[in-house]
């Protein structure tokens, strides 16, 4: 059975998963099926949805979101399975947690919606839950465990298997491992299941009556013997049946079969020294940074060695010729079993005396970074697969003590008492100890805090800190220009000390802006400016920085955007990103960011994506070396975890549904309609044109007729959303609490605010694109601090980041951007450090339409392809077919008009 991707599961903040299914999947199909067999397990909750993704559809061609969960409920099947006398515990379950499984995992899993909450923690709470559903399915079932569990899936059996045992014989030289085959079977009124010699299965199922019965029970091991040579001479000779003493060679081919065994449903026991499919084996293991480097950053260059080790401890010249000169497979060393692979061992040690004599200087920060992740260096010449089986790399004395102090940064305040304006939190101390270690190593680095959890504050700490250390010079602030006043009113207010000179339009005179010279910039500690102004400020351009910071920093996601290229020429000693979404959605986004922070880390575009393709391909921690390669440059906390701030109240989204007014409903059909004949003669740009003109027509009919009509009479009964809105905001006015009201349509500003006083009793403010710079920070502080100020309409686009409203309980969507992670952020403006009430979002949701339709398009907007999260659903609905178009903004006149 193969699911399509329209499938999805996310992950919250508290840790529960999420099914999302799109419009798409609600389609007749032969897969329909299966959607409602998942939809309805996870509909009983997590533990029930995990338990039938792993135990029903184990088999099932899954996208790779639900394939990772469903691999993650597989591992728990794979361990009940293991589960010794398993049918005598099914009433008190408790299926053993394999830790570094889990760790993998998180390690391994792709992106995806939620991908920041995601641990091992999070994984065993998960894992509890499988248990639970497990055990109360299993106390329901009248039969055995074995029928239980081939009921939900041929392919797992139980009770009744077959089970290969291997042990040493320490006391016999020509025979160190013994064999035995052995089954399960059920004796006595308890039916408690007790382990026989498989050869006397022959006896005990002897006669034609019970014929199936051995049939059945010797099924496995003939299907292993197709797949195993090995075990087929066993089989065909009968000696299967029987106690043997096994060589180490015997014994070797038997161990590299076990996969064999295992799939066709053989339980294998072997010695604990040989784990997860192979044993202990000696390793090349390279050592980077034992020494402190000559001088810092991506290029500062480090030492190198290569030694053969065997569990950690260094291979004399004797040992290591014995390896290299024996036959392979399994040999004694050191009074232990190991494996070795000649072939694979000659490879991999010649490959890295090779780079160790290449790097007889030393090896950059740069390439040892990427050595030590697996992100580059030894793949190019040596199949990564092999690398990682025998090899180590590993960092010395000076780097590991480095990248621990990243790992767990420390920062006194108190150096800072005179100079900084306010009490940081813990984690704003660990951040700015972060910043501060990254900057002494000459590194780049990628704040990724959530919004509202103060990044201004850290970058403001680390700049008082350089300045009182005498650290540098001038740094230079790229943000976006609605974002110049309020880092001006942050510097005034926490960092005053801080000499800051706004350059921007906003701020200075054109003539002052052209006369701006390096010896006015050197007279300053922080310049500040904009993305669209930088390249028209040449003395900006040519300056030599210290600190480098961009604010929002997805402005630079582009690298062929003119203002990417732009930032990037600039030139400075350290570099720093600040952005409120973590780039883990898109890889493109993120070799962009890092292209910026620590130039070639991630090396070229071309070199880049090819390393992306060869995650793609890794059957196991797919994306391990990338998420190593850039963890010691991300830093990146959540308001939600209570262990970053346990003082910030609740967000909780309530999405408020609207009803069409008669008026609106006949211009909705009346547009459905005239698409369908356009549809009929129209093909490529121009019908994407069309059909993205009539994606706007929906909206604003949605929003009122006299949006889309242009007649300017926004009367409030002809508007189901007016309707709407007058409801909600009542009742806030009663209780005296704020709202914030985002239209992504300027002209809907004016009438909202003109609707929205008549509620309130008195006006509010309002900000779109045409607010002039220089009054946004009056009309904050205004909401802010007069209490008479009930409401704040907002332009999203123009005020969907950087402002504080803490003020508001209460946020409304009013349209719908269709990105979510534009909309959270214009929600962050709320639910932010400040924030002392619980806040309230609501998204408004026209029924009957197609923003109803798009609302599941919204919830799983995270987990798009690329092609959607570069465009939004705009985007994606130009490419839907004429029926699903059609069908998607068909108007459902029951619904929208039953509450009229």
């Amino acid at each position: 059975m193969t699911i399509p991707s329209e499938l999805r599961l996310a992950l919250t903040p508290r840790g529960r998963l999420r099914l999302i299914e799109s419009e798409r999947s609600s389609e007749s199909g032969p897969d329909r099926p299966a959607f409602k067999r998942i939809r309805d397990a996870f509909a009983r909750g997590d533990g029930p949805g995990l338990f039938h993704l792993g135990a029903v559809e184990a088999t099932s061609v899954l996208p790779p979101v639900p394939a990772y969960w469903r691999d993650f409920a597989r591992l728990f099947m794979t361990a009940l399975c293991a589960v010794p006398d398993l049918e005598e515990r099914r009433s008190k379950l408790q299926i053993p947690i394999p830790t570094d499984a889990l760790t993998r995992l998180t390690e391994a899993a792709p992106p995806m919606s939620g991908g920041e909450y995601l641990s091992v923690d999070t994984l065993r709470a998960l894992w509890s839950e499988m248990e639970s559903a497990c055990s109360v399915e299993m106390d329901a079932f009248t039969g055995t465990v074995r029928e239980f569990l081939q009921r939900k899936n041929p392919v797992w059996h139980s009770v009744g298997r077959v089970h290969f045992y291997l042990a040493e014989q320490k006391s016999n030289d020509a025979a160190p491992f013994a064999f035995l085959a052995t089954y399960t079977a059920r004796l006595g009124q308890h039916n408690k299941a007790q382990h026989y010699p498989l050869g006397r299965a022959l006896q005990q199922y002897a006669g034609a009556r019970n014929k199936q019965g051995l049939l059945a029970l010797l099924k496995p091991v003939h299907e292993a013997a197709d797949r195993s040579l090995f075990l087929r001479e066993l089989v065909d000779s009968g000696r299967v049946f029987h106690p043997l003493g096994w060589t180490a060679a015997e014994a070797y081919r038997f161990l590299k079969d076990i996969p064999a065994f295992e799939a066709s449903g053989i339980l294998v026991r072997v010695p604990d020294w040989w784990k997860a499919g192979r044993g202990p084996r000696p390793r090349v293991q390279v050592q980077i940074g034992g020494r402190p480097p000559a001088g810092l950053g991506l290029d500062a260059l480090l030492d190198f060695s290569v030694d053969v080790v065997l569990g950690g401890e260094a291979l004399n010249p004797k040992e290591l010729r014995e390896i290299l000169e024996s036959t392979g497979g399994l040999a004694l060393i050191r009074g232990r079993w190991v494996e070795i692979d000649r072939g694979k061992l000659d490879q991999v040690l010649a490959h890295w005396k090779t780079v160790e004599g290449a790097a007889d200087e030393g090896l950059s920060f740069r390439d040892a970074m990427r050595l030590l992740s697996g992100a580059g260096g030894a793949e190019d010449t040596v199949p990564g697969e092999v690398v990682e089986e025998w090899s180590n790399r590993v960092s010395g004395e000076w780097l590991s003590k480095a990248l621990k102090d990243l790992a767990e940064p420390v920062f006194d305040e108190t150096e800072l008492e005179d100079e900084l304006q306010a009490t940081l939190r813990p984690y704003q101390k660990a951040g700015v100890g972060w910043l501060r270690r990254l900057c002494d190593m000459g590194l780049g680095a990628c704040l990724a805090d959530d919004m509202g959890l103060g990044k201004t504050i850290q970058v403001l700490a680390l700049l008082l800190f350089r300045k009182k250390r005498g650290v540098g010079g001038p740094s230079l602030l790229v943000v976006p220009a609605s974002l110049i006043g309020n880092w001006c009113a942050e510097i005034d207010r926490f960092a005053p000390g801080l000499r800051a000179l706004p350059a921007h339009p906003s701020a200075m005179l054109q003539k002052e802006l052209r006369d701006l010279t390096a010896r006015t910039i050197a007279m300053h500690d922080l310049v500040i400016t904009s993305y669209g102004f930088l390249s028209r400020l040449p003395s900006v351009q040519s300056f030599q920085w210290d600190l480098l910071v961009l604010d929002e920093a997805q402005a630079i996601k582009n690298p062929s955007a003119k203002q990417t290229r732009s930032v990037k020429q600039l030139r400075s000693r350290n570099r720093i990103v600040l952005t409120g979404t973590p780039v883990e959605n898109r890889l493109s986004d993120l070799w962009s960011i890092f292209d910026f922070v620590n130039p070639g880390l991630l090396g070229s575009a071309r070199t880049f994506k090819t390393f992306s393709k060869r995650l793609d391909q890794r059957e196991k921690s797919r994306y391990a070396p990338l998420r190593k390669l850039i963890r010691p440059y991300i830093l990146r906390r959540l308001k939600t975890d209570r262990n970053v701030i346990a003082d910030l109240p609740e967000k909780t989204e309530v999405v408020a549904y609207c009803t069409l007014t008669k008026i609106q409903a006949a211009l909705y059909e009346e547009s459905v309609n005239l698409l369908s004949e356009q549809l009929t003669r129209l093909d490529g740009i121009e019908r994407r044109g069309v059909v993205l003109a009539f994606l706007t027509r929906f909206k604003q009919i949605c929003n009122h007729p006299s949006q889309w009509l242009g007649d300017n009479g926004y009367r409030p009964g002809d508007s189901g959303k007016f309707h709407r809105i007058g409801e909600l905001c009542e009742t806030m006015a009663a209780r005296q609490e704020k709202v914030l009201v985002f239209t992504q349509y300027r002209e809907m500003t004016g009438p909202l605010a003109r609707f929205l006083a008549g509620i309130f009793g008195r006006p509010g403010v309002t900000l779109d694109g045409q607010t002039p710079v220089k009054k946004r920070a009056a009309l904050v502080r205004r909401f802010q601090e007069d209490d008479d100020v009930g409401f704040f309409v907002l332009s999203l686009r123009a005020a969907g980041t950087g402002l504080n409203l803490t003020a508001a309980s209460h946020v409304i969507h009013f349209d719908r951007w269709w990105n979510p992670a534009v909309e959270n952020q214009a929600t962050d403006r709320a639910f932010r450090i400040g924030q002392t009430k619980n806040v309230m979002v609501h998204p408004f949701v026209c029924r009957g339409t197609v923003e109803e339709k798009i609302e599941l398009l919204i919830a799983g907007k995270k987990q798009m392809s690329t092609e959607l999260l570069e465009g939004g659903a705009d985007k994606l609905l130009t490419e839907l077919d004429d029926k699903q178009l059609l069908d998607l903004v068909s108007l459902d006149i029951h619904t929208t008009l039953e509450e009229m």
